[in-house]
């Protein structure tokens, strides 16, 4: 750049104009060291300076943030030797000079003096030359004599002469140096200060670019590349960042000038320094993505190729088209079919051009590693347009694909005139690549085999063949599969070697059709025989690979080398497997049926020789009993296992290696446990570590051995439909054991599918068993007072239940049975499968019960209900302190949501019953516990000489229970002891009120000055009842509703009521109608605060009394709020104010106008869910000094 420091000149500008070509060659010569501020290093720089003459327009005024025409420093010259001038002309000059100065506040001048001897000649009454530059030093210099410079005979070449320059040049250095660190300091303060007001509105990162830009051209013209280079990454980290936030939901509204649709898309310029035709469009704030982008990076690349780092330009460039691809969709821009392919193309192309204008052949060749990812995307790009325009497709582009070539070289626009002269400019490329389908393939071939050959030389192998694949598909469009089956067999053996089963598939399916092609009918057969069984395919490709399949299975067996052995997993897939019995446990002669689940993934029917599944038995210690292991790993109680489903062309290669199995290792101190080390070990490095045995051709797998023991299921003749197929497999149990499912195998002529390993482990029993008895509950927990339902389950085992056995049950008198004629007993099997139903017969003798049990064979199982009822008892005995807590008696704590406290205890019972079994000589004891549902308290109350007794019944279990038609029962009999019911029709509860505090969105809890969200349900209990029927009541068409107006109260001063506290509802007279209420509440303490009140009016509309006069006195006696048509304006207008004065003011504002009735309900007509309810809220902040509400 030609940008550099500005320097003014005053004075005698034929004596500057003398010494102009001196002071530009020698100031650069000798560095300075440049101090910066904030703890930056220090940096040696050679200053340049542009001297221009001294103008007043030339100085900056107040808020001008430009640094490339910012005067640093203002010099004086003048070669003024006679004091009669110097009076005359010289000191007022210089005076204006100063003024100037002085009135724009610019501090950085400097005063030269230039002497010469031919002067002093010429003048006879000349003072001693100390005279005039001390005058000047004494007028203008007096604080800073060091601001005058003496300059002696500046053109002659004389030490003298050479001493005066060395003194000037330092001087000069240094205060321009001094002026340029002062100015820059202030100028990067504004720019932060501007930084940190982007999240305020009107915030224009345009402008900000435009400032911090300033800042890296001021860098560039010292020279200081990198840090220029900090300040466009800086910009292009904080425009990524807020179109990461846009995407994210959170944009800026600046950001919508860059979502204006694409109209352009010719590339990237890197061969001018700066193109001011993208800068202009973003000083104006009409940019677009590409745009800003675009010229963002070739200054980039520009400070890149200054500092000798081409490679990363190449690195960048690649990043920066892929990036500008996302952002396009994040941004939602509307982009043209193709022109994001041209853009990328036209930019892969620039980047490598400039790239190579900077750099030899051999920095290239070392260098293939940067460079040979923006060959291949523009190679993927070009690809990509060849498909679009139709000039892959063997019979050519039509007439829609060529409308759509000419839409897509329209939006080039015209040639740069940097690359007009270029014969092989990317404009030119792109538009000869477009024009025929013959220019196409040239262009193509020559980037694909340049990007193939980077990879292969770099060692990038797996890129190598993905580009390979590429060049194949074009080489079969071509017609030419010779050449393509070169590539495919390459790229298969390194799929197949690492295991990449897609690429695999179509990898085989393109060489397939090469082999088809060059009639190379052996390689062809073995080929269709790994793809029939491969879901890749479409249905029409595997019909025809597996008809390949049935006609080389009928082919004879010459050997044992001729049998083509292939995974299972392609061609079926396991989907369930269910045993008959479903616990998969037998006893020994029992009989198994093993129900197997198959996908085939097939097209065809297959007709397969044989099935089989190879078993492995592991041979129990004890046959009476069964396996711990067994029963607590792989046992499934409904029978199922259901196989994990693997997606569409997923199988295994023929030469996979199996799973690493790592297993944890600890070693630990013997002295005090402690942990030394720790590690993992491979418990099957055998199998991964063994030899790989050299095929010799690509598609021969190996075969995978099969357990072939006597513990084998076999099934033959099976014709496989496609889809789901269900196969069957019996066995009897002649030895007791665990038997795993190992391996299956599926035979079909020649060829035969294999399963190495059934995943998960799939196991049955064979064992022989005690019978037993299990009592279990039919609910959750059995609650005292009520009837209950008790399941009884017999495993009868190997005992027959024979006519007359029964289960003698020894029970309390609290815990009675309650016979049921209708009570049955199933008899089923151990799998579940019901084999008779009979009444089940009950006698009872004193605490004695007998259930005579239905007859059942071994091995079968028992079930009936009975329901039974725990009488409460009238007092709960209170264990010892010794002695708690109790096995007999128990305490179940309840919790309440919403709450930080305590719920109230629930007390449990434990009944114990003993059961004598036929098959047993000893007894059961089987223990049930019951809870009681109810807690009751009373008290005691007196009012002269009357007594008053409160009965409170608290319902502590989760079923709701309606209490009607309380009585209170004397136990002994007073004459003058008279009780009478307090209880009426009005203390029957018909709402019942519930309040719920919730944090704001996002939060966990609730804080202090926080508004949270409070929620009012309020439910009617009961229909219609004769306390409902007053003047509220309105009946339209059979429906009843009455009003009602709610209140939220905070009597304790812990809750502020944001905007309406009250208003009035219409609620329908009908058994469980709710309405709910929402509005905002804001805690003003921390603590468990306590809920606001909720309090429940009747709204009775206005009636006149018979003389028309308003009922005045009865109204305003018995209202608690005013309330009028407007209600909900004053309501809000008193929410914030204190309850009081709201009522007064409203009872005067309408005194004397019609106001409808507010009634309160009885005593126990309105139950609130949520008194005495907290809630904890936590403080705002950490402050020293908190203000906590303790209740």
């Amino acid at each position: 750049m030609e940008n550099r420091p500005l320097a003014t000149c005053a004075g005698d500008q034929a004596l500057f104009s003398s010494v102009y070509s001196i002071l530009m060659q020698q100031l650069p010569r000798e560095p300075m060291e440049w101090r910066r501020s904030y703890g930056r290093p220090p940096k040696m720089i050679h200053l340049e300076a542009n001297f221009v003459q001294f103008k007043e327009e030339l100085i900056p005024k107040e808020g001008n943030r430009a640094l490339l025409t910012f005067p640093f420093l203002h010099l004086f010259w003048t070669d003024c030797c006679d004091t009669e001038v110097y009076k005359a002309t010289a000191k007022d000059e210089i005076t204006k000079w100063q003024n100037i100065l002085k009135a724009y506040s610019s501090s950085d001048w400097l005063i030269v003096v230039v002497e010469s001897d031919a002067k002093k000649k010429n003048k006879t009454n000349i003072l001693p030359r100390t005279s005039i530059v001390d005058k000047i030093r004494n007028d203008f210099c007096n604080k800073q004599s060091d601001r005058c410079v003496v300059l002696t005979d500046p053109l002659k070449d004389s030490s003298r002469t050479q001493d005066s320059w060395n003194a000037f040049f330092t001087k000069l250095r240094t205060l321009l140096l001094m002026s340029f660190t002062k100015n820059l300091g202030k100028f990067e303060d504004d720019m932060r200060t501007m930084r940190e007001k982007r999240t305020e509105a009107g915030w224009s990162f345009c402008e900000y670019f435009m400032v911090q830009e300033e800042l890296a051209f001021v860098f560039e013209m010292l020279q200081q590349f990198e840090d220029a280079l900090v300040q466009y990454d800086e910009l292009d980290a904080l425009f990524t960042q807020y179109v990461v936030n846009y995407g994210a939901g959170d944009g800026a509204n600046w950001l919508t000038s860059f979502c204006q649709p694409v109209r352009s898309w010719n590339g990237l310029v890197l061969r001018k320094p700066i193109d001011m035709e993208k800068r202009e469009l973003i000083q104006k704030n009409k940019a677009t993505l590409l745009d800003l982008r675009s010229y963002l990076f070739s200054r980039q690349c520009t400070l890149l190729v200054f500092l000798q780092r081409p490679w990363e330009v190449a690195q960048r460039a690649l990043e920066l088209l892929h990036n500008c691809v996302q952002e396009l969709k994040l941004l939602e821009v509307s982009v043209p079919v193709g022109a994001l392919d041209c853009w990328v193309f036209l930019s892969c192309l620039e980047v490598l051009q400039r790239i190579e204008g900077c750099c030899d052949q051999a920095q290239l060749e070392n260098n293939y590693c940067h460079t040979v990812g923006l060959w291949s995307y523009a190679t993927e790009k070009l690809q990509s347009l060849g498909y679009l325009c139709g000039l892959i497709s063997e019979k050519g582009p039509n007439s829609e694909e060529l409308n759509r070539t000419v839409d897509v070289l329209a939006g080039l626009g015209a040639e740069h005139p940097e690359t007009a002269n270029s014969p092989q400019s990317p404009y030119k490329t792109l538009n000869e690549a477009l024009s025929s389908v013959q220019a196409f393939e040239k262009h193509y071939l020559e980037l694909s085999l340049t990007a193939f050959n980077m990879y292969k030389t770099i060692g990038q192998i797996r890129s190598a063949q993905l580009l390979g694949k590429d060049l194949a598909d074009f080489y079969m469009h071509k017609g030419e599969p010779q050449k393509a089956s070169l590539y495919l067999q390459e790229a298969l053996k390194t799929y197949q070697t690492e295991g990449w089963t897609l690429l695999t598939a179509h990898t085989r399916k393109q060489l397939a059709e090469c082999q088809k092609q060059l009639q190379q009918t052996q390689n062809y057969l073995q080929t269709s025989s790994l793809l029939a069984s491969d879901s890749n395919l479409t249905d029409m490709e595997r019909v025809h690979f597996c008809q390949e399949i049935l006609d080389l299975a009928q082919q004879p067996v010459n050997g044992q080398g001729d049998r083509l052995v292939l995974p299972m997993d392609g061609f079926v897939q396991l989907q369930r497997l269910c045993f008959n019995p479903a616990c998969a446990v037998v006893h020994v002669g029992g009989y198994l049926d093993i129900e197997l689940t198959v996908n085939s993934l097939m097209p065809l029917p297959m007709h397969l020789n044989q099935f089989s599944i190879h078993l492995h038995l592991t041979v129990s210690k004890d046959p009476s009993k069964r396996s711990s292991e067994f029963g607590g790993r792989s046992r499934n109680a409904s029978g199922v296992f259901v196989f994990p489903s693997e997606p569409s062309g997923s199988t295994l290669p023929r030469n996979s290696q199996p799973s690493v199995e790592l297993y944890e290792l600890y070693d630990r101190s013997l002295s005090d446990s402690t942990l030394n080390s720790s590690g993992i070990i491979c418990k099957n490095m055998h199998l991964l570590l063994r030899r790989q045995e050299s095929s010799s051709s690509l598609e021969r797998p190996s075969e995978l051995p099969l357990d072939d023991t006597a513990h084998t299921l076999r099934t033959s003749n099976i014709l496989l439909q496609p889809g789901a197929n269900i196969i069957h497999f019996n066995t009897q149990a002649k030895e007791a054991g665990i038997y795993t499912l190992r391996q299956l195998s599926a035979s079909l002529g020649i060829v035969q599918f294999t399963l190495p390993h059934i995943y998960p482990i799939v196991q049955y029993e064979a064992y022989s068993q005690e019978p037993q008895l299990k009592v279990e509950p039919m609910t959750d927990s059995l609650l005292a007072g009520i009837s209950q339902q008790v399941k009884f389950t017999i495993q009868t085992g190997h005992y027959c239940v024979k006519n007359g056995d029964a289960l003698q049950l020894s029970i309390t008198d609290t815990l009675p049975i309650l016979h049921s004629a209708s009570s049955t007993a199933t008899v089923s099997t151990n799998t579940g499968d019901k084999v008779s139903e009979a009444p089940l017969s009950i006698q009872s003798s004193g605490k004695i019960t007998s259930i005579f049990l239905p007859l059942a064979a071994a091995y079968h199982q028992i079930e009936f209900e009975l329901r039974v009822i725990c009488h409460l008892p009238s007092t709960l005995p209170t264990p010892p302190d010794s002695e708690r807590p109790s096995t007999e008696t128990r305490t179940i704590r309840k919790g309440l949501e919403k709450t930080k406290v305590d719920g109230p205890c629930m007390t449990s019972i434990e009944q114990k019953i003993t059961v004598d079994c036929p098959w047993s000589i000893y007894s059961s004891l089987v223990s049930l516990t019951f809870n009681i549902p109810f807690n009751a308290k009373h008290s005691l109350l007196s009012s002269g000489r009357r007594k008053y007794l409160q009965v409170c019944v608290h319902n502590l279990s989760e079923i709701g229970f309606q209490l009607f038609d309380p009585q209170l029962e004397e136990v002994t009999k007073y004459s003058d002891l008279t009780l009478v019911s307090l209880n009426c029709l009005k203390q029957q509860t018909l709402y019942d009120v519930k309040a719920e505090i919730f944090p704001p969105l996002g939060a966990e809890m609730c804080k202090t000055g926080t508004l949270c969200n409070l929620e009012v349900s309020i439910m009617r209990l009961s229909d219609l009842t004769e306390v409902d029927k007053d003047e509220s009541l309105v009946d339209c068409d059979g429906y009843c509703t009455t009003k009602l107006m709610y209140e939220v109260v905070d009597n304790s001063s812990n809750w502020a009521v944001c905007g309406k506290s009250s208003g009035v509802i219409s609620m329908p007279v009908a058994a469980r109608a709710t309405h709910k209420v929402h509005m905002e509440v804001m805690p003003l303490f921390a603590g468990f605060l306590p809920f606001p009140d909720i309090n429940l009016f009747k709204y009775l509309p206005f009636q006149a009394s018979q003389s028309g006069q308003m009922e005045t006195d009865n109204w305003m006696e018995n209202d608690t709020l005013s309330v009028d048509r407007n209600l909900d304006e004053q309501v809000e207008s008193s929410s914030m104010r204190s309850r009081g004065s709201s009522h007064s003011s409203s009872s005067n504002e309408h005194r004397g106008i019609p106001m409808p009735r507010l009634l309160p309900f009885s005593s126990g007509q309105v139950f609130n869910t949520s008194s005495n309810m907290q809630i904890l809220v936590i403080p705002s902040q950490d402050d020293h000094m908190l203000e906590v509400n303790v209740t």
